[in-house]
This record gives structure tokens, C-alpha cells and sequence, in this order.
């Protein structure tokens, strides 16, 4: 099994949570209160619930953890949603957190799909 740290998918999770971090330690008080903690503790999650997975000793227990990703991944793009409606991001922000989340959705179904073929 590979380490958790080699996974593609675990590194553009990484990225992606690391991007947002930056961004939201620039806000002032209220935004990060709000709308930047949520964001960071689900973009958090999406990497955390994959290195949780793989340490699993079953495919069925990696799957489950996966698919919690996902759903941090969606959660993840709520709060990015929001924080463009209330204009907290700048475009430049925003095209470099689209080109992540672009690469890593598909790569973290096809991670999924290789795991379900392991089964």
C-alpha cells in the first residue's frame, strides 16, 4: 500500500487546503470567524479523511473515508461559493482554487474507483 503523502490525490488536497489557509490568514477577524474557519476546517478535512483511509486495513473502511473526502470537498466548495458572493476572494484566487479543485474531483473518484476495484 502506498504512503498517504505519495497519493496524487492527497497532495492536490494538500494544495488545496494550503491555498485556501493562505488566503483566509488575510481576512479580517469577522470573515475568518465566519465563512474562513468553516472553509479552512473543511478543506482540512478532505486530506486529513484520505490519509485517515489509507492507514485503514480494509478497502471497504478506505472507500467509506473517501467518500467522506468528497463530501468535505463539496462542503469545501459551499464555502467558496459564499466567500465569492460576499467578495472575500479576488479573481486571481479564484482561477488558481478552480484549477485545483478541477484536478483533484476527478482524481479523487478515480481514487475511489481503483479502491472499489480492489475489493
Amino acid at each position: 500500500m502506498a504512503r498517504f503523502q505519495d497519493l496524487r490525490v492527497y497532495q492536490l488536497a494538500e494544495k488545496l487546503a494550503n491555498e485556501i489557509w493562505k488566503i483566509v490568514y488575510q481576512w479580517d477577524y469577522f470573515a475568518k470567524d465566519t465563512v474562513g474557519k468553516q472553509m479552512v476546517r473543511a478543506a482540512d478535512s478532505i486530506g486529513a479523511n484520505i490519509a485517515e483511509g489509507n492507514g485503514r486495513y480494509s478497502s471497504k473502511d478506505n472507500q467509506r473515508f473517501v467518500k467522506i473526502a468528497r463530501g468535505s470537498l463539496q462542503e469545501t466548495q459551499h464555502w467558496l461559493r459564499l466567500a465569492c458572493a460576499r467578495k472575500l476572494l479576488h479573481q486571481e484566487q479564484i482561477e488558481k482554487l478552480k484549477l485545483i479543485i478541477n484536478e483533484l474531483a476527478p482524481t479523487l473518484n478515480a481514487y475511489l474507483n481503483s479502491l472499489k476495484n480492489r475489493s
